[in-house]
């Protein structure tokens, strides 16, 4: 990393925003390799110096990365005028520059990482890198054979292109309140008395696509869950609206296919 302003230094690693650092070393509170700095734009190494705020080491991180179990009723966005966004469920001290890699429907829950490594993120939502998000739905009606070939060639949702292939994986089919659906009684019910519980995994990240690709073939989410995004999968040990930091082998199972 090359040199930067110390007052940068000091908003980067949580110390505030950069007109309250700027404050904050013109009273004498930080040090820079044991000396008190008063100038804003003097230029430190985020490898070699030792930058301290009241004593207490600062430490640099050029990137942070939150796994974030997104919850009903938030969005996916850094700002909004209405609701509560992804990026304020994180209450700790953190970068300004943080958002969320790619979307989640305001009514979905699940795995949504939160980061300012913009390469990265990129890495993971252009749509040549083909990267896998898995998904666990509850839908009305059975979902049959012909339904996951329809989803393994690709749907008309309304877009210029088809979607690309999608995995789909029944899990169960029931009756609310009545267990498991016997194959012989499917045909003397209305499909909105069944519904199936399933696993779905895309390449893609299209406005609303699961929605819309079940509603091609006539059939409606109930609830959506993301459960995995490349290689990392949701820690299920977060609650809706938990967050934590990611481990270092986390971040690097992001940079793998």
């Amino acid at each position: 990393m090359a040199d930067i302003r110390l007052d940068k230094f000091l908003a980067d690693a949580g110390a505030g925003t950069r007109s309250t650092v700027k404050i904050i070393i013109k009273k004498g509170r930080v040090t820079v390799n044991d000396v008190i700095v008063k100038k804003s734009d003097i230029k430190v190494n985020t490898e070699k110096d030792t930058v301290c705020l009241d004593g207490k080491k600062l430490i640099y991180n050029e990137f942070e990365f939150f796994m974030l179990n997104k919850p009903q009723g938030v969005v996916s966005a850094t700002t909004d005028a209405n609701d509560k966004t992804v990026i304020d469920l994180i209450t700790e001290e953190k970068r300004r520059d943080l958002f969320p890699v790619g979307r989640l429907d305001k009514d979905t829950e699940g795995l949504l990482i939160i980061t300012n490594d913009g390469k990265l993120a990129n890495n993971l939502l252009a749509p040549g890198k083909h990267v896998e998000k898995k998904y666990f739905a509850s839908v009305e009606g059975s979902v049959t054979a012909e339904t996951v070939k329809l989803f393994a060639e690709g749907l008309d949702i309304g877009d210029e292109k088809p979607t690309e292939p999608a995995k789909l994986t029944v899990i169960k089919t029931y009756i609310e309140d009545s267990g498991d659906v016997n194959d012989n009684i499917i045909s003397d019910m209305t499909r909105g008395d069944i519904k199936s519980n399933i696993e779905i995994t895309i390449t893609e990240g299209r406005y609303h696509q699961i929605k819309r690709m079940f509603k091609a073939v006539g059939m409606k989410v109930l609830y959506l869950k993301r459960l995995s995004m490349g290689k990392l999968y949701l820690d299920e040990s977060l609650k809706p609206g938990e967050y934590r930091r990611l481990t270092e082998e986390e971040v690097k199972l992001l940079s793998e296919k």
